[in-house]
């Protein structure tokens, strides 16, 4: 980031701290204001979020970690966010997974080189009688098969 950007950044997050509170409950509104801003959430905005509302940065970082709405970072064009769940397990979770990472040539918690891909696991998704499950940005896709998983893929081509 470039010195003005951060600058920036950071009036923007004490303007929000202003507006929305000191307090722990502002975190999770000033997150998703920079979230939905940004498309991301930094690691300077977590720290500057935690100094203005004097947390412990690591507890602003364990709530964007946690969430799986909130982002780190960059992401590509689709985010594939496969639910590791115990029960998403027992259900070919690892299989699918496999066809994800031959399909794209990417490992999770990684990017194809044209950034249209991303993939990513995510805590779970609510869908444990339907699994394995995943999002692509924000759809819900259940009942995944290593075949289904292919024509998916094909689809956003």
């Amino acid at each position: 980031m470039l010195a003005s950007e951060v600058s920036a950044l950071n009036e923007e997050i004490q303007e929000l701290v202003q507006t929305l509170g000191n307090g722990r409950q502002a975190l999770m509104p000033i997150l998703q204001h920079i979230q939905r801003k940004h498309g991301y959430i930094s690691a300077h905005a977590q720290q500057e979020v935690a100094r203005l509302l004097k947390i412990h940065p690591v507890e602003v970082d364990g709530v964007v970690t946690f969430y799986a709405f909130f982002r780190k970072g960059r992401r590509a064009k689709y985010n594939i966010r496969l639910c590791q769940t115990i029960s998403c397990d027992l259900m070919n979770k690892d299989g699918i997974a496999k066809t994800f990472e031959r399909e794209l040539g990417i490992k999770f918690g990684e990017v194809t080189k044209d950034e249209k891909y991303s993939l990513e696991f995510i805590s779970c998704l609510g869908m444990c009688d339907q699994g394995p499950a995943m999002l692509i940005n924000n759809e819900v896709y259940t009942n995944l098969t290593p075949r289904k998983v292919v024509d998916i893929l094909n689809s956003l081509k």
